[in-house]
């Protein structure tokens, strides 16, 4: 019923929600006689507050049209590549027509997003930067209130599949990056290709900021996983999608209670977030009124992840750690990291990282035993925590070209 309270709320609040954003406007906009009364500053801040407040945030786009190649701006077309249910293989292919470039030969990534609550796009600082020397896909998971029953379940080896269909289509000269929680299905599925000397392996996979073994440093993520028993999660946070979605029935963990609890990690720092920026507001700072809005159209655009997806990661990977005690198996196979020899492993952590703790994705290095010492790097991003690893200054002035170095010195 949680489900159904939250949407009849939504619409109940929808009205009131549609008035704030159209008062701030009469109060801010410079055609507007209200817009020249004292204080319009101030009250057109106070409604438009209100309304990103109440309203609801939809999947953003990538938006990233364009890169640069050998000093060279090349326009961007975002394909789909593949069409799954549960999910689109998208490629951002640089048009070269009427350019001075005849081909490119770039390494192919497949860049493998989370399906941890935030849509694919909070990766696009990531993309931005890697597509500029390497011809780029990423997982685009579908929100699961959008994918009908009839379309089954998604399990987590479902999840392990579709990595590994992809690095199929795309190999064996693919490179793979996976960002927090898809770092272990990822090491699963290529541990699985090793086992049965998959000829589509893929030449490296670097792996960053992920719970590979969550016993160690483990965070308040961690602590809330292995703190609560497993019925309480089918418990509590599983609901039935209502009829006002595709996906009328399906069980899923949904996503505006995955940003409750991102919330409730940090009140306070969002709290003052949002005053800050209606402080902006009142002083005219569009500048930083805008990053507020960049970041929180990102930030609150959540997405619903199946039920049986869910609650076999929380199971397999953050209360019974399977992957590192050698102990998971998929649908009858047993995931054996160290079969993996050819694969090169880059592992990244942060050093202030508040999720993945220290410690956590250079465990890796430990499971995959065969791969050869002078095919391992690990490193470690100082004063970088968990979402400055993939986006910020540090992830394009550091990072990124780290793991450009890696790809190429293993091509």
């Amino acid at each position: 019923m949680l489900y159904q309270f939250h949407e009849f709320n939504r619409t109940l609040l929808s009205p009131l929600v549609q008035w704030a954003e159209a008062s701030s406007k009469l109060f801010s906009n410079p055609v507007s006689p209200l817009a020249h009364t004292p204080f319009s500053q101030r009250i057109a801040a106070g409604y438009e507050l209100m309304y990103r407040l109440g309203k609801e945030y939809e999947k953003p786009p990538f938006g990233i049209k364009t890169t640069v190649v050998d000093g060279l701006e090349l326009p961007i077309i975002e394909q789909v590549a593949v069409d799954k249910p549960f999910c689109r293989l998208l490629h951002f292919k640089k048009d070269l027509d009427g350019s001075s470039i005849t081909s490119l030969e770039q390494p192919t990534v497949l860049l493998v997003a989370p399906l941890s609550g935030h849509h694919s796009t909070l990766l696009r600082e990531t993309v931005r930067e890697l597509v500029k020397n390497h011809d780029v896909y990423i997982t685009d998971w579908t929100d699961a209130r959008m994918v009908p029953v009839s379309e089954g379940p998604f399990h987590l080896h479902d999840y392990i599949y579709y990595v590994q269909d992809f690095i199929r289509r795309l190999g064996p000269d693919v490179h793979v990056i996976s960002v927090c929680q898809p770092t272990v299905p990822v090491l699963a599925a290529i541990s699985l290709m090793a086992s049965e000397n998959d000829p589509k392996l893929p030449k490296t996979m670097t792996m960053m900021g992920g719970p590979i073994d969550p016993r160690r440093s483990p965070t308040e993520v961690n602590n809330l996983a292995t703190e609560k028993p497993f019925s309480w999660f089918e418990n509590n946070v599983i609901y039935a999608v209502p009829p006002t979605y595709p996906a009328f029935g399906r069980k899923v963990y949904p996503g505006f209670l995955q940003h409750a609890g991102f919330v409730a990690m940090n009140p306070q720092r969002h709290a003052q977030s949002h005053w800050d920026f209606y402080m902006h507001l009142r002083a005219g700072d569009n500048e930083s009124a805008e990053e507020h809005r960049k970041f929180y159209d990102e930030y609150n655009a959540v997405l619903d992840m199946p039920a049986e997806y869910y609650l076999e990661t929380i199971k397999t990977v953050f209360q019974e750690f399977r992957l590192p005690l050698g102990t998971w198996e998929v649908e009858g196979k047993l995931v054996r990291p160290h079969d993996i020899k050819s694969v090169a492993l880059f592992t990244i952590e942060g050093e202030l990282d508040d999720i993945s703790g220290s410690g956590q994705t250079e465990a890796a290095h430990d499971l995959c035993s065969s791969i050869p010492q002078q095919k391992k790097q690990h490193f470690v991003a100082p004063k970088c925590g968990h979402y400055g690893i993939f986006s910020g200054s540090r992830w394009r002035q550091i990072i990124a070209p780290k793991i450009g170095e890696f790809i190429r010195s293993h091509a």
